[in-house]
């Protein structure tokens, strides 16, 4: 694997975990693997950093001190700013249902911890490239709309 350099070019991926040791492993790799990060430790702080930065995408963890990523999610796909940044959800827990839980908070994808990291990566890869062709799609709708409004003109009337 050969690592690439990262510049402001590259995705800015929001990396939200409570348990250090996995935020930095994810946290690194990702680097490795040419993407910049932020990262948080809890809901909370997940909230204001996706806020502050913007990032390209976020993996939440689900069991978050302070304020959950259940609802950390739900709150990010409320707010304008941030509802179109796609999340990809991350937890120890693969009980049926949880998965389609995620989905409904506003994930966009949910993976299963531990998970290998070229896994988690191809994910990021995939999620991402959804969220380019969602959003070449939507300014696609937006400049055709805008193109077949019939222009309004003011003309001196008599």
């Amino acid at each position: 694997m050969t690592r690439k350099t990262p510049s402001t070019e590259q995705p800015l991926v929001l990396v939200v975990d409570d348990y250090a040791d996995a935020r930095e492993m994810c946290s690194e790799f990702l680097k490795f693997s040419g993407y910049r990060v932020e990262e948080a430790a809890d809901g909370v702080e997940a909230i204001e950093k996706a806020t502050e930065f913007l990032p390209a995408i976020i993996l939440m963890d689900l069991s978050l001190p302070r304020l959950d990523g259940w609802e950390a999610t739900r709150r990010l796909k409320k707010d304008a700013r941030t509802q179109h940044i796609p999340i990809i959800a991350l937890t120890g827990h693969a009980l049926a249902g949880h998965a389609e839980g995620a989905q409904d908070a506003g994930c966009d994808a949910f993976l299963t911890k531990p998970c290998l990291p070229d896994a988690m990566l191809a994910e990021v890869k995939r999620v991402l490239e959804v969220a380019k062709s969602e959003d070449a799609k939507a300014a696609n709708a937006n400049a055709k709309s805008t193109k077949s409004e019939p222009a309004v003109t003011k003309t001196g009337a008599p």
